[in-house]
C-alpha cells in the first residue's frame, strides 16, 4: 500500500541534505522508495484559491506555523505499522514530525 510520509520542519538546514540522501538511497535499496523530494522554502510558496471562477494567488503557504512542510516521501508499506517505522527513521523526525497518510487510489473510468 501507499503512503505519503509529510516531513514538517521550523528550519530546513536543521537536518543535513545528506542525512536524507542516506535514508532515502536506504529505503530504495529495499524497494519501499516510490520517490522523495525536498521543497523550497516556504517563501517560495504561493497558495491558489479559486472562488466564484476567480483565480485568488496569495504569497506563502495556506496556514501560518512554526513547522512547514519541508518534503516528501512516497513509501510503499506492506499496512500503517511498516509505514510508521519507516517514518520514523527519516532524520528530519528528530527535529520536526513526519505526517503519514496513506495514499488514496483514484479509480477514473
Amino acid at each position: 500500500m501507499k503512503y505519503v510520509c509529510l516531513v514538517y520542519m521550523e528550519d530546513h538546514t536543521a537536518v543535513a541534505d545528506r542525512e536524507c540522501a542516506d535514508c532515502g538511497a536506504q529505503l530504495r535499496a529495499g524497494q519501499k522508495l516510490i520517490a522523495a523530494e525536498a521543497l523550497q522554502p516556504v517563501a517560495a510558496s504561493k497558495t491558489v484559491r479559486v472562488r466564484q471562477g476567480r483565480m485568488l494567488v496569495t504569497d506563502g503557504p495556506f496556514a501560518e506555523t512554526k513547522e512547514q512542510l519541508a518534503g516528501f516521501y512516497l513509501i510503499d508499506a506492506r499496512d500503517e505499522d511498516e509505514a510508521l517505522a519507516i517514518a520514523a527513521r527519516i532524520p528530519p523526525a528528530r527535529v520536526g514530525s513526519i505526517e503519514v497518510r496513506p495514499v488514496r487510489e483514484l479509480s477514473i473510468t
